[in-house]
């Protein structure tokens, strides 16, 4: 399933620290496998239950969101340098987990590829995804960047490595027609 998973989302490449990297790749794997999901079921989950109608997937959801975030940390370092100091492998990882909650907040459905599942009643992806990062000993910098990135880190001081991947998200989210 690693492998699967590693082609589906060559990002995970982006993180250069090893130990990260692994620490990420193995949060996606216990989601997937808490929520019922294979690899390649991650390219006919909806990104949004909240968008109807929607043509994008979860996957390309969060790998344009990891690709956008990577090229806004490179442009910015590339004008600014040592004036604005950003972790590229901690913006990464957040980008990487923010949304992986969503395979717990969402369960197959054959028709429409995912669900509202019993755990979304309960607790929205953000949530689940910090759970999931701490059970794999992420650093509190990438667990802040999922904890803070979708309306539930409303009125929270944001980290620039959370505020480039919260921007990042919701670009990507009001394209195609979701706001808030």
């Amino acid at each position: 399933m690693k492998h699967r998973l590693l082609a589906l989302l060559p990002e995970f490449r982006e993180i250069h620290d090893d130990t990260l990297r692994e620490n990420v790749i193995a949060c996606w794997l216990d989601a997937m496998n808490r929520g019922g999901w294979a690899p390649d079921d991650l390219g006919s989950i909806p990104f949004s239950l909240l968008i109807e109608d929607l043509d994008v997937s979860f996957l390309d959801h969060v790998r344009a969101c990891a690709k956008l975030s990577a090229a806004i940390h490179d442009l910015l370092a590339d004008h600014y340098g040592d004036r604005l100091a950003l972790n590229r492998d901690h913006l990464i990882a957040g980008a990487l987990i923010a949304d992986v909650g969503k395979l717990l907040e969402y369960r197959p459905d054959a028709e429409k590829g995912a669900a509202k599942a019993e755990h979304g009643r309960y607790l929205r992806h953000p949530f689940s995804s910090v759970g999931l990062g701490w059970a794999r000993n992420l650093p509190d910098e990438v667990l802040h960047i999922a904890a803070v990135h979708s309306k539930e880190g409303a009125g929270f001081k944001r980290s620039r490595e959370a505020i480039i991947f919260h921007h990042a998200d919701f670009i990507d989210f009001q394209l195609f027609g979701g706001g808030y």
